[in-house]
């Protein structure tokens, strides 16, 4: 059976191993917390770069950034010197579209590239219905779908390697104006006097309606205050990427506010 790699097994990369492996593929995990952190999982996690990379045939990376892609890949743990059985890398962290390109000239030709960015948050990743975004050949899509199919219920096709990137980043950009909104719009409410819950209801059945006021109780972040190493921080990350990938000569005022705005959010 194909050896499945899960690298970076944090708030959504830990489920997403879990779901396959209880979906009967076989999986392991990779990340570089201690392994008490993982629970019953442990047992199918490592923090050895070297054991990970053995047999493995397809990596899922799920790491926070650019700077801990680099370092899974090429630097630190340097997976692609390690994993000489490796045929499909399958970018799942939201990353800028230029680098996701770029890598393309940094990894071997036999290795297979798709881009599958995720959205749902930690809950949708426990319950295995994450939207994927994805980016590829024809053929490699089909390759890893029995995977997806582990993990998520929704899938997009968005075009050639980078296209699922570049959806998702335009995606989070909104995503990070309905968050930005909705937390400024609750923090007037109560100086209104105005029910939190009456007022979620109210949105929710209204022109104000949201991904993220809809589910404010089911999101995990949704109380939380900007702190780089938070969701919250990884909203201003994706932003960052969205900019990063934008068109030339493209209108950056709004994304700019989002970002001053994100980095003044307070617990609530």
């Amino acid at each position: 059976m194909p050896k499945i790699g899960v690298a970076g097994c944090g708030r959504m990369g830990l489920p997403m191993a879990k779901a396959l492996r209880n979906t009967g593929h076989s999986t392991q995990g990779f990340d570089i917390r201690p392994l008490a952190e993982f629970g019953g999982f442990q047992g199918s996690m490592t923090l050895d770069p070297t054991e990970f990379t053995k047999d493995l045939t397809t990596l899922f990376t799920v790491v926070r950034d650019q700077q801990q892609t680099d370092d899974l890949l090429f630097n630190d743990q340097n997976l692609i010197a390690k994993a000489d059985k490796l045929t499909h890398i399958v970018i799942c962290s939201t990353l800028s579209p230029k680098y996701v390109l770029n890598l393309r000239g940094r990894i071997p030709q036999h290795i297979h590239l798709i881009d599958a960015p995720m959205s749902g948050a930690a809950i949708a990743a426990k319950e295995k219905r994450l939207s994927f975004m994805l980016g590829g050949e024809a053929d490699d899509i089909a390759y890893i779908q029995p995977y997806l199919n582990a993990m998520g219920k929704h899938f997009y096709v968005m075009g050639a390697f980078g296209a699922g990137m570049a959806a998702k980043v335009l995606n989070n950009l909104l995503a990070a104006s309905s968050t930005v909104a909705t937390r400024l719009v609750l923090d007037w409410a109560d100086e209104l006097g105005i029910d939190e819950t009456r007022l979620l209801n109210l949105m929710h059945t209204s022109s104000g309606q949201t991904w993220f006021g809809s589910n404010f109780d089911d999101i995990e972040f949704a109380r939380d205050g900007f702190d780089l190493e938070n969701t919250i921080g990884i909203l201003k990350k994706d932003v960052e990427a969205a900019m990063d990938g934008a068109p030339e000569n493209a209108d950056l005022n709004l994304p700019l506010t989002l970002i001053a705005m994100i980095e003044k959010l307070r617990p609530r």
